[in-house]
């Protein structure tokens, strides 16, 4: 079987991967009153000051229209709330609000023990090393479109 294509084609196991551990942690979600994209959402905003639309759409893995309007629809639900940014009002910020940050908290800590669950899996080094990985893989996907999207046609 490892001989096929598929079976050692990195985007295919990338996928596999993810898909599988995805949809473990995305039917528990459903425990925590969260949708996938609710929970992208509340997860990327549990940590920081607030991030524009685009950048969470990024994150969440949303295009920016769909992201708009999850972020209405979170925001008529008290979810998060969007702000003008300091430096530019015209740079909307979405930030989290108390009762999004209720929300999410069980889920965060649901998603710790799902990710310790996989990741115990393998020793703490392989884990570590597939994490940085990841996030190597990750930077050097967005450096690359970066150049791509500033290169004149």
């Amino acid at each position: 079987m490892a001989d096929r294509f598929i079976d050692d084609y990195l985007l295919y196991l990338l996928a596999r991967a993810s898909d599988g551990a995805s949809a473990e942690f995305h039917s528990r979600l459903k425990t925590h009153g969260l949708q996938v994209p609710e929970w992208r959402v509340l997860a990327a905003l549990s940590d920081g000051d607030g991030v524009t639309l685009g950048e969470l759409a990024a994150i969440a893995l949303q295009h920016q229209p769909t992201m708009s309007k999850i972020v209405g629809r979170m925001e008529r639900a008290g979810l998060v709330i969007r702000r003008a940014g300091k430096r530019d009002r015209r740079q909307v910020r979405v930030f989290i609000t108390p009762d999004g940050r209720r929300r999410v908290d069980t889920a965060l800590k649901d998603a710790k023990l799902h990710e310790a669950e996989i990741l115990s899996r393998f020793g703490t080094e392989d884990a570590r090393r597939l994490k940085q990985l990841l996030r190597s893989l990750i930077d050097e996907q967005a450096d690359a479109k970066t150049q791509f999207e500033s290169t004149p046609a």
